[in-house]
């Protein structure tokens, strides 16, 4: 493909061509439609049990701190194993995990320190299959498909970000909260028989394979080695210190007590922002290679504006087109750099290099939610609304000057340790 052509058309749609990764993106859509229909739901049981915003905070911690510690494990048993069975046993866990918690909310007796204990256990699920579950799509297409491939499959999980919350407001109104999760533990069952149906890995050869069973450490010093894909993990980790704790975690209670709106509208936001990071994602399929920087920068710019608009707006009128807003830009520069990162990882450390993009947003999340939370406790939520989007802007903006145009160039070949620093080499 012209890597200065639009990732669009018949190349991108024939990904969706019977096979296995339409196949995978059929289950995961179904899934992850449940999710966040969980979620919404959660976030709304949260609200009332408390209105501390470090309470939410907590259940963040809980559920991110596990990946911390587990994630590169996690990273390192993908490369080396078969990736749907890891997938398989985590959808299990969280099927459980829904049920236990939909049955405490329908009998009534749900109590905050529930939602934290599964957190934790839901974490050490997610440790495992985050790396795994992101190294596996370039595995089901080409190497020159990559792009597409992300760009799709992040399009089709900010669909079910519409859908899910949108059902989930619906459903709770009308059959109660505990609905949602009893919908959630159905919905893993699509992506466990998608799962099922994708070829395993072929054995590579005996070098190959070696190269998979290395070190854990492999995955640091390669991100490392290769300025694009470290700041991409900048670029992540920032976003997710300062932003993604306003406009997830502590959405329940901004809803509640700062706009004085109920579940119907929650949902209905949650969606909007859903819509966002649809219109971001298909922004991301047709975005040229040569635009990514420029795309990155005015993505952090709309996000900052976004956000401080939601420091100020004092209903849902113009709470819902500021978060749209923000979705949008922050769909964008997630999908550009999960898409710089895959493109240029190498395939024996693409299990690695994926948790190393995962602790910059999941190892930092339990630490950013405490953080932001407490703060917003401490001099208000608008304020801290505020706050987080000046020190978003800055930062963002800082790496992107740091890094410059090298985001728009064409890894040769996808990219190899020994190509990229003789200390890989050197452990490789």
């Amino acid at each position: 493909m012209n890597p200065s052509a639009k990732p669009w058309g018949r190349e991108t749609l024939a990904l969706l061509r019977a096979g296995p990764f339409r196949r995978y993106i059929i289950g995961t859509c179904i899934s992850d439609t449940g999710t966040w229909m969980q979620l919404m739901a959660q976030g709304w049981i949260m609200s009332g049990l408390t209105n501390k915003a470090v309470m939410l905070g907590l259940v963040n911690f809980a559920s991110g701190l596990p990946m911390i510690f587990l994630t590169m494990i996690g990273g390192a048993i993908a490369d080396r194993g078969d990736k749907r069975k890891i997938l398989i046993a985590t959808q299990v866990v969280q099927i459980v995990l829904a049920l236990v918690l939909g049955t405490l909310i329908y009998t009534k007796q749900i109590q905050i320190w529930h939602i934290i204990a599964v957190a934790g256990v839901a974490g050490i699920s997610f440790a495992f299959e985050m790396p795994a579950l992101s190294a596996l799509v370039p595995e089901l297409v080409k190497h020159e498909e990559i792009a597409s491939a992300v760009a799709l499959d992040r399009a089709v999980f900010h669909s079910s970000r519409l859908l899910g919350p949108s059902i989930a407001g619906v459903i709770v109104a009308a059959w109660g909260t505990a609905t949602a999760f009893f919908s959630n533990a159905f919905s893993f069952f699509a992506f466990i028989i998608a799962l099922i149906s994708l070829p395993a890995r072929p054995i590579e050869s005996p070098e190959e394979e070696a190269k998979r069973a290395s070190g854990i450490k492999d995955g640091f010093r390669y991100v490392r080695a290769d300025r694009p894909s470290l700041a991409m993990v900048g670029m992540i980790a920032v976003m997710t210190i300062c932003i993604f704790p306003t406009v997830s975690v502590m959405m329940p209670l901004y809803v509640r007590d700062v706009l004085g709106l109920g579940p119907d509208k929650l949902g209905y936001l949650m969606a909007g922002a859903g819509l966002g990071s649809i219109f971001g994602a298909i922004i991301l399929i047709m975005s040229p290679r040569h635009h990514r920087a420029g795309s990155m920068a005015a993505s952090t710019v709309a996000v900052s504006v976004a956000v401080l608009g939601l420091s100020l707006v004092k209903g849902f009128g113009l709470a819902f087109p500021a978060l749209l807003v923000t979705s949008l830009g922050l769909s964008l520069i997630f999908g550009l750099s999960n898409t710089i990162v895959q493109e240029r990882a190498p395939g024996h450390l693409r299990g690695r290099v994926s948790a190393v993009m995962g602790l910059s947003f999941f190892g930092l999340m339990p630490l950013a939610g405490l953080g932001v939370t407490s703060l917003a406790d401490a001099i208000g939520m608008r304020t801290a609304l505020a706050a987080s989007a000046v020190f978003y802007g800055i930062g963002s903006l800082a790496i992107l000057a740091w890094i410059g145009q090298q985001l728009n160039e064409v890894p040769a070949a996808p990219a190899s340790a020994e190509e990229v620093s003789p200390e890989i080499a050197a452990i490789s």
